[in-house]
């Protein structure tokens, strides 16, 4: 079974997280940050992860160490599960459209951590109370810490929270794919046989 169990932490947030890669899409989700905790569980089930995800963070502060440190804990909890990689196709791609907004999300679990992400506009605030800049930070502590390359952009829209919801969704696709068995794969998708 392609399971970990995590805990983080530090001085600004304290995070426990039980993921199951070959789950139904399950979500237990409460990191005290309501539209955050909507694009966790969007996350969960359009990947099919099962997740169990409770952050107690510095709220008091601003949302942006809960927001970050839960990507660190997810993409950990994803590397630890998927073991030494074996018989993942390793790749994954997807356009995710939501109403008026496209986006694009692409990703290689190849051990080298990159991402690039971009959306049309300036940064704005959704639900009046939560950064959209957040999003990336997210998705960047996810990448860096599950040794991914990741590309993430809108390539178009108008509304904040249509664009945030697209690139999570986007994300759950690319993650399911990449971390598909394939029977025809012995040992890792590489000519180096390293991952």
């Amino acid at each position: 079974m392609r399971s970990a169990t995590l805990q983080r932490d530090t001085a600004e947030t304290r995070i426990r997280c039980q993921l199951k890669l070959d789950g139904s899409g399950r979500a237990g989700i409460a990191t005290g940050i309501g539209f955050f905790d909507h694009m966790l569980t969007l996350l969960a089930r359009h990947s099919l992860m099962d997740v169990e995800l409770e952050a107690k963070g510095d709220l008091e502060v601003d949302c942006h160490h809960t927001v970050e440190d839960c990507g660190i804990v997810l993409g950990q909890a994803v590397k630890q599960a998927l073991g030494d990689k074996a018989g993942i196709r390793r790749y994954g791609w997807c356009f995710l459209p939501m109403d008026e907004t496209l986006a694009r999300v692409v990703i290689d679990i190849g051990g080298r951590p990159f991402l690039d992400f971009r959306f049309p506009g300036q940064p704005v605030t959704i639900g009046g109370n939560f950064p959209f800049s957040l999003i990336e930070e997210f998705f960047r502590a996810f990448a860096f810490n599950l040794g991914a390359n990741i590309h993430a952009d809108v390539l178009y829209g108008r509304d904040s929270h249509h664009m945030a919801e697209a690139l999570f969704k986007g994300l759950a696709k690319v993650v399911a794919q990449a971390v598909a068995l394939d029977p025809r794969i012995e040992g890792v998708l590489s000519t180096k046989e390293v991952l």
